[in-house]
């Protein structure tokens, strides 16, 4: 998200609840001291990865415009990004089953460290698009070990705060990354020995734990056929999200340049979205474990829409501006933590570990499409259209959203009223718009 995946969601009964790492028990309802030694040597290993990512993502888009590469050039150069995604969560899932998660996570940091420096010395489309593929790779297997890794500790009643956690770090390494670009000479080596610097430097504390992630089950697979029959809300919502993450992180700095900022304020104003997913992360997907997932999907969908034309309004470069990218990916960056939890709810626990390699291929091929897209109209109708095309963006998903809701009917609330907390009765009398006229019934999933 991803860029960062970034970047919520991976929320119904399962005995998922049972799944626990051998080093790592926990009672599955609140976040625990327990899951917290299970994990802060995997936090900080993905913080620092994603500081290299928003660092190297953000240089590339600023260097593109200044090297005068065509904004449909600048697009490609982003969906190789995301193409290597698609290669890259299966080759994941494959290694997982051989090697464990500690030798993967070490293997592809230090391949992506590599692609980096090689992206320095040749400012060229030519080595640009095969490393960004290789990066975009090694960075879709970073996600499918911490998420199946995670997925191993979490319960129906945690998973939306534990992966809420996931999400606020990997958004504040990938915000710190982009706001380092404001710190050196975009035109030189620097900035990516900096990025490749961070890369290998994410490799130590997770190959110094303790733990050596959940075990892995190599038969337990899932094909994205079978489980798009099982929960196609979350699979659908995915691939969605995926496009418009992929748009706003891909040419967002492009359309930055593009319009006059400098590299400092470029940096401020792609980071703001980050701060803003950080900010928002935890309570929308807290609110998400009370209430039905779909309703606060449509909710924050929604507001990232009107967000979106707002933007098209305010020059960019002003406060008014930067508070409403940081609103933007508030609303946007939890979308996809929304769709993994929505689609865990309902994967047997033994396949989980496979759903979350077919919810990262899913989301990358929606990612591969959103910068093709957002540069060719970029292209044809100016940079100001980029706003334009994420408001569509966004559009999509709360239509789908709504379209699934209405498709299939359950009850908004989890819990007694008495019990729902306080993010998610921010979220009720909205989400209560959509019932209205329909009858409310429980259903076995989806």
């Amino acid at each position: 998200m991803l860029g960062s995946l970034d970047a919520g969601t991976m929320h119904a009964m399962s005995d998922a609840a049972e799944t626990t790492l051998a080093h790592a028990p926990d009672d599955g309802g609140p976040i625990t001291t327990n899951l917290v030694t299970a994990t802060w040597a995997l936090f900080l290993g993905l913080g620092l990865l994603l500081a290299g990512a928003g660092l190297i993502g953000t240089l590339l888009g600023v260097r593109s415009e200044q090297l005068g590469f065509s904004r449909l050039v600048s697009g490609g150069i982003s969906a190789a990004y995301y193409a290597g995604f698609l290669a890259g969560s299966r080759l994941a899932l494959g290694a997982l089953g051989r090697v464990g998660h500690v030798r993967v996570f070490a293997a592809l940091a230090a391949l992506a460290s590599a692609s980096v420096l090689a992206q320095g010395l040749a400012a060229y489309p030519a080595v640009w698009i095969p490393m960004r593929f290789v990066t975009g790779l090694c960075m879709a297997g970073q996600y499918v070990v911490a998420e199946s890794w995670l997925n191993g500790l979490a319960s129906n009643e945690n998973r939306g705060r534990l992966l809420a956690i996931y999400m606020v770090v990997t958004s504040l390494g990938f915000g710190a990354g982009q706001l380092l670009v404001g710190a050196g000479n975009t035109a030189t080596l620097g900035l990516f020995a900096v990025a490749s610097l961070l890369f290998s430097l994410a490799v130590t504390p997770v190959a110094l734990s303790e733990t050596t992630g959940p075990s892995i089950d190599r038969s337990a697979h899932i094909s994205l056929r079978e489980l798009a029959a099982i929960v196609p809300t979350g699979i659908g919502t995915a691939l969605l999200v995926g496009v418009a993450h992929g748009a706003l992180t891909g040419l967002g700095p492009v359309y930055a340049t593009a319009v006059g900022l400098r590299p400092s304020q470029v940096a401020a104003f792609v980071a703001a979205p980050m701060v803003g997913g950080v900010v928002f992360q935890w309570s929308i997907s807290a609110a998400s474990d009370d209430i039905d997932r779909r309703a606060v999907a449509l909710a924050v969908s929604l507001v990232a829409v009107v967000t979106s034309v707002a933007l098209t309004i305010h020059p960019s470069g002003t406060w008014l501006s930067y508070a409403a990218m940081f609103v933007l990916g508030g609303m946007t960056f939890p979308l996809y933590s929304l769709a993994a939890a929505y689609t865990n709810d309902w994967t047997p626990p033994d396949r989980m570990m496979a759903a979350a390699s077919q919810l990262v291929t899913v989301y990358g091929l929606g990612a591969l499409v959103g910068p093709i897209v957002a540069g060719a109209v970029m292209t044809g109708a100016g940079p100001h259209s980029f706003f334009w095309t994420i408001a569509a963006m966004h559009a999509a998903i709360a239509a789908f959203v709504f379209y699934r809701l209405l498709a299939w009917r359950a009850p908004l609330a989890k819990a007694p009223w008495s019990e729902v907390s306080f993010p998610a009765r921010a979220f009720f009398i909205p989400a209560t718009v959509v019932a209205v006229g329909r009858r409310l019934r429980p259903r076995r999933e989806r």
